[in-house]
């Protein structure tokens, strides 16, 4: 067993301890207003709840560990996933430190790299919050309308700047995968399945990852 298969098994390891300490952390708030306080919202209210939210984001558990592992790893995985901000902040961090390094994402050293783009990505959140939880409210009550307005775009940015960082190095995959997400949008709209958007993120997800397999077996088989 080589130095990064250790690393790896020291990962896992402490990466569920973790992540099983997290959940028990998340859970414990609203456990104690419920036994504590009696405070319960009915089971149907529960219930319905998590349907509406696994509804939205439940294509994400599945999609997000798969599409980001080449470029978190296994401790940028864990991070990220345990201190949120994936999108907006983890995976740009991550994509930045592998490029800035010459390495490519999905090597042990890409991954390496990703993983200290995102620790450092924690600290930097850290400072910002406790900053912003202190200022933020008197600077955001100040901003212009159509700045506020501005402010709604930053997501989409992101996903935007990431897409296009991608990309570049596989134009092809690239151009697949914003015809299939069209075709998907425009499908689900016209059959009035709009709550189902998590049937999008999937079938454009998987369908671009087998698209850029085929690709990279076919420079494979022409080199």
């Amino acid at each position: 067993m080589n130095t990064y298969e250790e690393y790896t098994k020291d990962v896992q390891k402490f990466g569920r301890i973790t992540m099983i300490l997290g959940m028990f952390a998340v859970l414990l708030p609203p456990l104690f207003m419920a036994f504590y306080f009696k405070i319960l919202p009915p089971a149907a209210a529960i219930i319905a709840g998590t349907i509406s939210q696994i509804s939205v984001s439940g294509a994400f558990y599945i999609s997000e560990p798969i599409s980001y592992y080449p470029i978190l790893g296994s401790t940028g995985l864990y991070v990220s996933t345990l201190s949120g901000n994936s999108v907006n902040m983890k995976i740009p961090a991550a994509a930045t430190s592998i490029e800035a390094s010459g390495y490519k994402a999905g090597t042990e050293e890409g991954q390496l790299m990703g993983t200290m783009g995102v620790a450092v990505s924690v600290y930097v959140a850290v400072f910002f919050v406790i900053l912003a939880t202190a200022l933020g409210q008197g600077v955001i009550s100040n901003i212009p309308d159509s700045i506020k307005n501005v402010l709604t775009l930053i997501i989409p940015a992101l996903y935007g700047g990431i897409f296009a960082q991608f990309s570049v190095k596989s134009f092809k995959t690239g151009i697949f995968a914003l015809v299939v997400s069209f075709i998907m949008t425009n499908l689900m709209a016209f059959l009035n399945l709009k709550n189902l958007s998590f049937v999008i993120t999937l079938t454009t997800v998987f369908s671009s990852i087998a698209f850029a397999k085929t690709q990279l077996e076919t420079i494979k088989k022409n080199s």
